[in-house]
């Protein structure tokens, strides 16, 4: 780790006062320590506080003077490093310890937070984020004010409207001022800007609303614009989420956190508070239980149909399907695992059983409340945090350790006395060992496949690095994106969806939704770091071009639709069926 540079509030954008944070609002609490944030976002409330005097300072700040809508006006980019979620995550963990002292002992609280790897997570987070919505149409004016005759009090008027609207970095609040032949607005430094003609084709059906049609564009209405290379440019806020996190696999060094599209707008951490199904992201775990009870990456896998009786399933009878919809027979699990099939996963999870995996699973911190013992389990039918997936990615990239995720490095006192300081056990530590070493080595094997020549195979392209693996997840009716995985020293996990559960849309995939975010933030993150090169242990071998258990043969899987009970063993349940 680089030295500290040790930076006063107000002089770097990175450095974000906690005194303008508390003052906008009430921040969502979550889990109060490091550890017990690691272990389960916890929802809470934090009542409102006495300004935070003490200082964050982050890992390499950049110094920097910001203001958004001279710097839009400009046409520069800001260099503000927005770190808003992370921030408000350490003055809750932070008040935790301390409570009302945290205000007055002038304390220096150092973070994590690499400004490089933060910028790049947020910068990707936002342009993806934007476009995604763009794409799905415009939706119409924010709202509507009644504009005067006269210009004193027509400008007045305007400015209160703008200072009540809440701002987001280069999406604007402005009032239209005119529509014909283009769309003109005023925006809160006084200043009018013409949009450009695109703007009246995004607009649409809106340019043309009824009078007493809130949401359409007119004189007096409120609206979002956007400096782009070519002037500016009607824009909106996106409804869509996210939340994005990346550490530092060997040691849990949290480097980015992006709880959401805006803090400013939306103060819900979908890092440590949203609990989504994880979707096909999840299917590697199941994977990872499987090898550990006779299976190997060249084992054949029947991608048939599979289907569940009512009463063999609970009551409701189950015949899943794979995302394409068709089936294409007999496949080795890792080309299973490439192409993200489905019925494949859910055989293996029926060999080695459901109660089974439901243990193995709390192996990578996965409670079982969260997970229920069913095949469905097997596509990610529970729900999971970011912050949980970047931890239970780590174990895959680390050699099977389950290193803890934090935030706060050390805390120092007005003096320069360090009074408290992390001491984060890391991998190679064998009392935190999660798996067995040979199993994260394979999984890691595994996950490289699917970066080379599955559904990750863009990000292990884009990266052009040997040591990238990633999986793509998609949830039911494509209501959550995810993508994980890992590169260089760093295993980073993104989501995408909408707050109240809806569709992203057909063919919304993490695979097209989150992977360019990924490659985005990671083209970043690892530039220049060296090949992380991981050694077979004892016990591998190469077969076929994978590396397998070496006691353990490749065979066939087949097996009926019965599902296996818990006290079964897979192996000998399955020779019974030849």
């Amino acid at each position: 780790m680089l030295p500290f540079t040790v930076c006063p509030v107000g002089d770097t954008g990175l450095l974000v006062s906690f005194e303008q944070r508390i003052a906008q609002s009430v921040g969502a609490a979550v889990a109060a320590l490091n550890a017990r944030v690691a272990a389960a976002a916890i929802p809470g409330v934090v009542e409102t506080v006495p300004a935070f005097a003490s200082l964050l300072i982050f890992y390499d700040p950049l110094v920097t003077e910001y203001d958004a809508v001279a710097d839009a006006v400009a046409g520069k980019r800001s260099l503000k490093i927005h770190a808003e979620y992370a921030t408000e995550l350490a003055r809750q963990l932070v008040y935790d310890i301390f409570k009302d002292d945290a205000y007055t002992r002038g304390l220096n609280v150092y973070l994590t937070i690499n400004s490089k790897d933060q910028q790049a997570a947020y910068s990707a987070v936002r342009s993806n984020i934007a476009s995604f919505d763009k794409v799905r149409g415009y939706r119409g004016a924010e709202g509507q004010i009644r504009l005067p005759a006269s210009l004193d009090e027509q400008a007045k008027t305007i400015k209160q409207a703008l200072h009540a609207a809440a701002s987001s970095p280069n999406l604007l609040p402005a009032i239209v001022l005119s529509t014909s032949p283009s769309i003109r607005a005023a925006i809160s430094n006084g200043e009018t800007v013409t949009l450009d003609r695109a703007s009246n084709a995004f607009a649409g059906k809106f340019l043309k609303a009824k009078p007493d049609d809130p949401t359409g564009l007119r004189p007096g209405a409120l609206i979002r614009v956007t400096r782009t290379s070519g002037g500016w440019t009607l824009s909106q806020i996106p409804q869509v989420q996210t939340g994005f996190m990346a550490a530092d696999f060997r040691t849990g060094a949290i480097r980015a956190l992006v709880g959401g599209f805006d803090y400013d707008l939306n103060m819900f951490n979908h890092v440590t508070q949203a609990w989504r199904q994880p979707g096909s992201s999840f299917k590697p775990f199941i994977y990872s239980a499987s090898l550990e009870k006779g299976f190997t990456p060249n084992t054949i896998l029947q991608d048939s149909p599979f289907y569940l009786d009512a009463k063999k399933n609970g009551g409701q009878a189950w015949s899943p399907k794979n995302y394409s919809g068709k089936f294409e027979g007999p496949m080795p699990l890792h080309r299973a695992l490439e192409k993200s099939q489905n019925i494949p996963v859910i055989r293996v999870m029926n060999a080695i059983g459901p109660k089974y995996a439901q243990e193995f699973l709390a192996r990578f911190g996965f409670p079982a409340s969260r997970h229920s013992p069913t095949l469905s389990t097997a596509l990610g039918s529970g729900t999971v945090t970011i912050w949980q997936m970047v931890e239970a990615y780590s174990i895959f990239a680390n050699g099977g350790y389950r290193v803890q995720p934090y935030l706060i490095d050390k805390i120092v006192d007005e003096s320069g006395r360090t009074i408290m300081t992390e001491e984060n056990r890391e991998a190679g530590d064998e009392s935190i060992r999660a798996i067995p070493a040979r199993n994260a080595f394979v999984m890691s094997t595994l996950l490289n496949d699917v970066a080379r020549r599955g559904t990750a195979a863009r990000a292990g392209a884009a990266l052009g690095r040997p040591d990238v693996g990633a999986k793509t997840g998609t949830s039911n009716d494509s209501n959550d994106a995810w993508f994980a995985g890992f590169a260089g020293n760093q295993v980073a996990v993104g989501w995408m969806g909408y707050d109240q559960l809806r569709s992203l849309g057909s063919k919304a995939t993490g695979g097209v939704l989150m992977q360019p975010i990924w490659i985005s933030y990671m083209q970043t993150a690892v530039r220049g770091q060296p090949i992380y090169n991981r050694m077979p242990p004892g016990g591998v071998e190469q077969r076929a071009g994978e590396w397998c258990y070496s006691e353990v043969s490749d065979g066939t899987h087949a097996e009926s639709s019965t599902p296996v009970s818990s006290g079964d063993d897979p192996v000998s349940s399955l020779l019974k069926l030849f």
